[in-house]
């Protein structure tokens, strides 16, 4: 964890990996609760799926999945591959995990109250909570 800037003003001029990982565009495509659903489905298929599969799943017009779609494919979301006609879209989750990840670690580098708040959620078992446990103990020895 670092030392805190002294002001809001001190801390808009600090430039950290954090800043690079708050990617305004990710966000941006993930903020659609159309292009969420439509993710969701493809997380969960675990296949590549064509927009006309995931219009009729999702119960949304083909131009409409067509458009989320080639969104999510552009923040890198998404992969697609064009067979003949035919675009197949599939999840990159690695990747996705990935960038979520780094984020992640860089909230951890700063955040103040880490400590309080894996006290006040003891079991937790995802990433974030792993990654949060890893910052403040030292293997056996308990807390830093």
């Amino acid at each position: 964890m670092r030392k805190q800037p002294e002001s809001p003003r001190a801390a808009v001029r600090v430039r950290a990996p954090l800043d690079n990982h708050l990617d305004e565009s990710l966000f941006k495509a993930l903020s659609d609760p159309t292009r969420l659903r439509v993710l969701s489905c493809l997380i969960k298929c675990g296949r590549p799926c064509s927009a006309s599969e995931i219009g009729e799943i999702c119960e949304l017009d083909f131009s409409v999945v067509n458009k989320h779609l080639k969104i999510l494919a552009a923040v890198g979301v998404l992969g697609a591959e064009k067979q003949g006609r035919t675009v197949w879209y599939a999840a990159r989750c690695g990747d996705l995990c990935d960038r979520l990840s780094r984020l992640i670690d860089g909230i951890v580098e700063w955040c103040p109250n880490l400590r309080d708040q894996v006290a006040l959620a003891p079991g937790k078992t995802c990433c974030g909570a792993r990654r949060l446990e890893g910052a403040l103990w030292n293997g056996e020895n308990g807390p830093n």
